[in-house]
């Protein structure tokens, strides 16, 4: 076995998930994940806990959504397991990142809004979510496998104490903050063809917590890699511009253009997938309101990949998010943004583009104002 694949299962039971002994563990492995589910398996041995292995299949999640076609149950069997549980680990690695692209959008939406309860137990767990390097996602990547490989681990084996230590300055920020403006300018990019391609969005964070994604559940952080901070952010008034192509419900999407009023979504527009972006927007009521901006600060990731887990966390970019809102970020007792999606869109803020906080900037084209090469200009 591949020593880096060892390393990846220490960082996710060791910093990421602090595995204890007798911890309940449940596992749930994709298709192709089956070395590091190995290696996993492993070191939850040497921890004394205790581990119940599932599977999980895009392709076998095909085949039963195309077959399914009355009402969802809420009482889904993953439920009770998921309440039992102390600790839920996802290895993704599947072997078609496109295997649902012909399962109707109203069935998937459905199946998301009855698995409400699932996913909210699985929230309640410390739960970690990670991806073992396979050769489909080196093909979506664009990447050679042994490249891809590499990439994946660049961007795991970090030293995540030094960067939360980094992450923590731009958490005091958003902590003591009231108000975001993001600003970005791209309409000289295609000489105004296609949808607007301006940001210029404000949105309040008073009274939020801001998370220091170091992907711990210490930090209450559940994504490895991570490499971000985010908030839950309200009150969104302008309009956004997402320039990094990604996949969302299995259709490629790109150049998407959101209108905010009142905090919702008033008019939308995209390049390609605009469907899939209707098709989100329509969820429930929730799925109109922001419930996340995230600020990437893992330079280890160095390209696009179109893989949310890692492209969100690139340094030199903002993603937001349509729908729930994380309760790690409100005051305790408040209820946040409340939707059966959560939908992470991109924009790359390297160039052209401020980010400022109660009209301080904060960032310039990618810098921060404590990093070499800041100018306020």
């Amino acid at each position: 076995m591949d020593e880096r694949v060892r390393e990846h299962a220490k960082v996710l039971v060791d910093w990421s998930a602090r595995v204890e002994a007798g911890d309940r563990v449940v596992v749930d492995v994709a298709e192709d994940a089956h070395d590091l589910a190995v290696a996993v398996a492993e070191k939850l041995g040497e921890r004394g806990a205790t581990l119940l292995t599932t599977y999980g299949s895009d392709e076998v999640s095909r085949a039963f959504l195309r077959a399914h076609d009355g009402e969802f149950a809420e009482n889904d069997p993953k439920l009770a397991m998921l309440e039992a549980a102390d600790v839920y680990l996802r290895l993704g690695g599947g072997r078609n990142t496109t295997a649902t692209a012909d399962v109707p959008t109203e069935r998937r939406r459905a199946a998301k809004q009855a698995n409400k309860r699932v996913r909210e137990a699985r929230m309640d767990t410390d739960w970690v979510s990670t991806v073992h390097p396979t050769r489909s996602l080196a093909q979506g990547a664009g990447m050679a496998y042994e490249e891809y490989q590499q990439f994946v681990y660049d961007a795991v084996l970090r030293d995540w104490e030094s960067l939360a230590d980094e992450m923590a300055k731009v958490k005091d920020v958003l902590d003591e903050g009231s108000e975001v403006r993001i600003e970005t300018d791209r309409t000289d990019r295609d000489g105004g063809r296609g949808p607007s391609r301006r940001t210029d969005l404000t949105m309040s964070i008073e009274n939020r917590t801001a998370v220091n994604s170091a992907t711990s559940v210490a930090y209450d952080s559940h994504n490895l890699p991570s490499g971000e901070v985010f908030t839950a952010p309200y009150a969104t008034e302008g309009e956004v511009f997402f320039d990094v192509p990604m996949t969302i419900d299995a259709t490629r999407v790109e150049d998407v253009w959101l209108a905010f009023e009142g905090g919702e979504v008033v008019d939308f527009d995209a390049e390609r997938g605009e469907e899939a972006i209707a098709g989100v927007l329509d969820t429930d009521e929730g799925a109109r309101r922001l419930g996340e901006l995230g600020i990437g600060m893992n330079r280890g990731i160095d390209r696009f990949t179109d893989s949310i887990l890692f492209d969100e966390k690139m340094g030199d970019t903002i993603h937001l998010a349509v729908g729930r809102a994380y309760d790690s970020c409100l005051p305790e007792g408040e209820s946040g943004n409340d939707s059966a999606v959560h939908v992470d869109m991109i924009t790359d803020v390297s160039e052209d583009s401020r980010l400022l906080v109660d009209g301080e900037v904060v960032q310039r084209d990618g810098t921060f104002r404590w990093e070499d090469g800041f100018s306020s200009a």
